[in-house]
């Protein structure tokens, strides 16, 4: 099977809330994205995984952009 396209979609993702006073498993979700300051960014693979890590904290979090 031939692959048709080597290029990774990815996502990119600032952090725009704390995690002070918030659960732990959305602090330890902002860590497994590598986040962990205000403002933040990140380039991310766009996987199922991390969509669903993104809307996990998505009151803490933008998406700045998607390639």
């Amino acid at each position: 099977m031939p692959e048709t396209n080597d290029i990774k979609k990815t996502v990119r993702v600032v952090q725009t809330g704390s995690p002070i006073g918030r659960r732990s498993d959305q602090e330890a979700t902002l860590k497994g994205l590598g986040l962990n300051k205000r403002h933040r960014e990140r380039t991310l693979e766009d996987t199922p995984a991390v969509r669903g890590m993104i809307n996990k904290v998505k009151h803490l979090v933008r998406v700045v952009g998607e390639a």
